[in-house]
């Protein structure tokens, strides 16, 4: 099995290579009847394309997403969603200098070792430029939230680069499309803009850290043990290339707390249960509370850069190599559309295998007349 694929009910399957003709996705399980056309797609594919700053790879690809199938004048159909996206920008002679090395800190050596070759061409599906499939599936993803789910929407902005974070006093979400890094935070955007110069001069790189939230998220998507929405999440941001590390809510912060501190108190209120904190992240026990969901995930320093660094060769030979070519001195900035795509794709599967289990009605509703318990006094 190759494991190309993602998703129970929304399935998601992206093909391709980064020095390839073409890449992208095919997506089965869509409702039918979800308004939907390339327009729809292309703005998500524009957050994610490259070469729009210099803190980015200069390559140079227009990320036009073509749709193949599964539309039918302007609605979908519920057949598979075929998304064909084109390779116009690529420089494979580039990489002819390292066809024979392995990239310290890149997957060359591991697809090798598993397979017993390898595309040294911008590393083939070890590249970023998979992900650029699964925005444009995330796209469907978020016209069907649209229509089974109104008013959930997915947000998406780094939090820090390098050991440099925002602010979050300083959070501001209109800021997020006002700079070239996602930013939240105006002055932390300024000091991320120096820092990434220097690094880029000196042909280094950096990592980062993305956080995407959902609001708007009902209660009871996800399922108890191995269904759980936090676990599915976390799988989905895991295998985003170049992700090491995915936390909920807290996160590893949460081991620090006491249970006193940790722990959301509800109250009722006008409409219902009510939380006076979001440690959980949205999720208890794999099923969401109708909070907003939050997940961070740190994306690790690209490994391609211009300073030469100890390898071997595949005559097992030691070598010093250095990476030519246009990259990311930080990948992590063009993660967070892929982020959101992910929560989206996600969320529809989740909400999809909700309405088939339990149909569309209430369910364990908790009527607001209930009177709660006077709060103690601490």
């Amino acid at each position: 099995m190759s494991f190309n694929t993602f998703g129970q009910m929304f399935r998601v399957t992206t093909w391709g290579e980064s020095h390839g003709p073409a890449l992208g996705a095919t997506v089965d399980g869509c409702p039918p009847g979800v308004p939907l056309s390339e327009a729809d797609i292309q703005p998500w594919m524009e957050r994610r394309r490259p070469g729009q700053s210099r803190y980015t790879t200069q390559r140079q690809e227009a990320d036009a997403v073509e749709i193949l199938s599964g539309v039918y004048e302007g609605q979908t159909t519920g057949t598979p969603i075929q998304l064909l996206i084109r390779n116009t920008d690529q420089r494979s002679k580039d990489y002819s200098d390292i066809a024979a090395s392995f990239r310290p800190g890149h997957a060359d050596i591991t697809y090798f070792q598993k397979y017993g070759l390898r595309d040294p061409r911008g590393g083939g599906r070890s590249s970023a430029r998979e992900t650029a499939a699964r925005v444009a599936a995330g796209a469907v993803a978020r016209a069907a939230l649209a229509a089974l789910v109104p008013g959930l929407r997915v947000r998406g902005y780094l939090v820090q680069v390098g050991p440099h974070g925002i602010d979050r006093a300083a959070f501001d979400d209109a800021q997020i499309d006002a700079n070239p890094f996602f930013c939240p935070d105006a002055a932390a955007a300024a000091a991320w803009a120096a820092y990434l110069d220097g690094l880029r001069k000196s042909g280094d790189s950096v990592g980062a850290v993305i956080e995407v939230v959902a609001t708007g998220v009902p209660t009871g998507l996800g399922a108890p043990i191995y269904g759980k929405l936090d676990g599915d999440l976390a799988a989905a941001m895991m295998s985003i290339n170049a992700v090491k590390g995915v936390e909920i809510g807290a996160g590893m912060a949460a081991a620090a707390l006491t249970g006193t501190e940790n722990a959301d108190e509800i109250t009722m209120g006008a409409e219902g249960p009510e939380y006076a904190s979001n440690h959980a992240g949205g999720v208890l026990g794999g099923i969401s509370t109708g909070q907003p969901v939050v997940v961070r995930f740190a994306v690790k320093p690209t490994s391609s850069i211009l300073r030469p660094r100890r390898t071997v060769t595949l005559a097992g030979t030691d070598a010093e190599i250095i990476t030519k070519g246009r990259h990311d001195p930080c990948v992590g900035i063009r993660a967070v559309p892929v982020g959101e795509a992910m929560m989206a794709c996600v969320l529809l599967d989740a909400a999809l295998r909700h309405r088939g289990q339990v149909g569309d009605g209430p369910r364990g509703h908790i009527p607001v007349s209930t009177p709660g318990p006077a709060p103690t006094q601490e």
